[in-house]
């Protein structure tokens, strides 16, 4: 049986309006240590010097180009035209230690039924190396309840066998933010996240271009629980702990949007929790 070490892992890397970073992001797969990678950049239709900045690579990457359509369309993209058994995924404004794909690679060779793994993460905020708060943990195994809270998983630090994507379905592209919320929550119903306590993803934070900061993420994880609840796909359980963070997450949203004078929106979210999951629960 051929080595698991001999199998190609394909890199997804969307951008966006990002050469400030993306060359750091790149360079970094490239100086990786396990050598059976391809690189696969998704340029979002960017307008800076994205363009240029990507043909000085030449053969040592793959290029596409699409409309601007969000990263979750970009991701989606470089995973269809991927020919690795398995997917890393990374941000443009991210980076990764020289061992971090060997380090995964060799975590799937221990665990051949494992489907998807992270490894842990150095953050960096405005150029300082901050500590994560306890919140921010990652757990290892079956996450669905504490992932249901917040994102618990990064898509920097990720290595994901591709025929999950096959059984899972890829990233909603009706999405702006929180897209990988709603992915890693649909994986952990039935599947373990596994961390491997090693920070080899270096996760940077607090620049003006982050979607996070221009969109409302609880609106989208209310949008993700919801969905969740309506497929049908949860047990007794799984559905309790879903309606529980819904109640609460609808709360605090809709009652900060009366607070801005929001308030169509702040009272369809304050009564949305009992019109779908209330009165059955």
């Amino acid at each position: 049986m051929e080595s698991i070490y001999k199998k190609l892992v394909s890199v997804i890397i969307p951008t966006f309006n990002r050469a400030w970073a993306l060359k750091t992001a790149i360079d970094s797969v490239l100086a990786q240590t396990h050598d059976e990678i391809e690189i696969i950049v998704i340029d979002d239709g960017s307008t800076d010097t994205t363009p240029d900045l990507l043909a000085g690579y030449g053969n040592q990457i793959q290029v596409f180009v699409q409309k601007n359509r969000g990263v979750s369309a970009a991701r989606n993209f470089g995973i269809k035209r991927s020919h690795g058994e398995f997917i890393a995924l990374l941000d443009s404004d991210d980076a990764w230690e020289r061992d971090k794909i060997s380090c995964q690679i060799n975590f799937f060779d221990q665990n051949p039924d494992a489907l998807i793994c992270q490894t842990e993460e150095i953050w960096i905020r405005r150029g300082r190396r901050v500590n994560p708060k306890v919140k921010h943990q990652k757990p290892s195994g079956m996450i669905f309840e504490p992932s249901l809270y917040l994102c618990l998983v990064s898509p920097s630090a990720v290595m994901i066998r591709k025929k999950l994507f096959e059984l899972k379905g890829g990233f909603n592209e009706d999405f702006p933010v929180c897209e990988d919320y709603d992915l890693w929550l649909r994986i952990a119903i039935d599947t373990p996240i596994f961390l491997i306590d090693k920070p080899c993803t270096i996760k940077h934070g607090g620049h003006e271009d982050q979607l996070s900061a221009h969109h409302s993420q609880d609106k989208y994880r209310i949008a993700s629980i919801v969905g969740l609840i309506q497929s049908g796909s949860l047990s007794r359980e799984q559905e309790l702990m879903a309606a529980s963070v819904l109640e609460k997450k609808c709360w605090i949203y809709g009652n900060g949007c009366l607070k801005r004078g929001r308030t169509e929106e702040g009272q369809y979210y304050l009564g949305l929790y009992e019109s779908l999951v209330g009165k059955n629960l």
